[in-house]
């Protein structure tokens, strides 16, 4: 027998805060909450019309397409005839990169891969797998010592991060007392690859008079030297695609203008980038291990 306005607002349910729609919808976000990665010549590559493939949030190049051809393997096969005929590059900054320094920085390596790093010369490159506290592999790649104290790791591009972690924590908590210190470097480098029979001459045009013959440089070999005119760069003698081959490494906000570079000095030299389908091609074809 009360009116609405005397009867007043039930209370019988418990008090509650809205829930949004999009909250419900938070499971099915997708790539939107994980970082693009971009190398520094990722607008290159776009610019010359490749197709991009992700790895390890990374954009790779996957592939570059000429006019004409309709499907990808013909871009893959004509890019990997390039490098066992000519010369190709290949942007390979998305590798994971790790300096380690100190007067126990060889010990500390010792430890963490299956082989010895110790007895690496100075200017030299050893591969080597690297392993968890159990003993199995987790990541493999390549070392290098550019100086007693100093050396670079380089690690695959998906494990870049749980590598870099994992090499923390055993600085930290496995054997703080060995003087050494880890620094991520992945970001600071852009790291070309330049492979192929004409891979030294195409090099000649960019170091100025730095000696790459065999036996001044010889394979697994490494250095610091200028690029360019003055450009403070590193230089390793390495190769994944089975021909005569090399990585040179440049500060990360000159990485697009070595692109550049190369392509333009190399024209007559039938200079071809590539991406990973290539690369993947090459390396199956001479037998390296992933």
């Amino acid at each position: 027998g009360k009116t609405i306005p005397e009867t007043g607002t039930t209370i019988f349910r418990p008090p509650y805060t809205p829930v949004a729609l999009s909250v419900l919808g938070g499971g099915d976000a997708g790539p939107h909450f994980r970082p693009r990665r971009l190398t520094p010549t990722h607008h290159w590559a776009k610019a010359q019309g490749a197709v991009f493939v992700e790895a390890g949030q990374w954009m790779r190049a996957q592939y570059y397409p000429r006019p004409g051809e309709t499907h990808w393997r013909q871009s893959v096969d004509r890019e990997a005839r390039a490098v066992r005929s000519a010369v190709g590059l290949c942007d390979v900054t998305t590798l994971g990169k790790v300096d380690v320094q100190g007067a126990d920085a060889g010990e500390f390596l010792n430890r963490l891969y299956s082989n010895v790093m110790a007895t690496l010369k100075v200017g030299r490159v050893r591969y080597g797998l690297m392993l968890r506290e159990d003993g199995f592999a987790y990541d493999d790649g390549t070392c290098a010592r550019l100086a007693k104290d100093h050396y670079v790791v380089t690690t695959t591009t998906a494990n870049a991060g749980l590598v870099y972690r994992n090499m923390e924590f055993a600085r930290q908590c496995l054997w703080p007392d060995l003087d050494v210190q880890i620094f991520s470097t992945t970001e600071a480098w852009a790291q070309i690859a330049v492979a192929g029979p004409k891979s030294r001459a195409l090099l000649a045009r960019i170091v100025g008079g730095f000696d790459l013959s065999n036996e001044a440089f010889p394979f697994m070999a490494c250095a610091e030297l200028t690029v360019c005119g003055g450009l403070r760069a590193r230089l390793f003698r390495i190769s994944f695609s089975g021909e005569l081959a090399y990585e040179v490494a440049v500060p990360a906000r000159y990485g697009h203008a070595l692109m550049e570079r190369l392509v333009e000095v190399g024209a007559d030299l039938g200079v071809t980038p590539y991406g990973v389908e290539a690369l993947s091609v090459l390396r199956i074809d001479k037998g390296h291990a992933a």
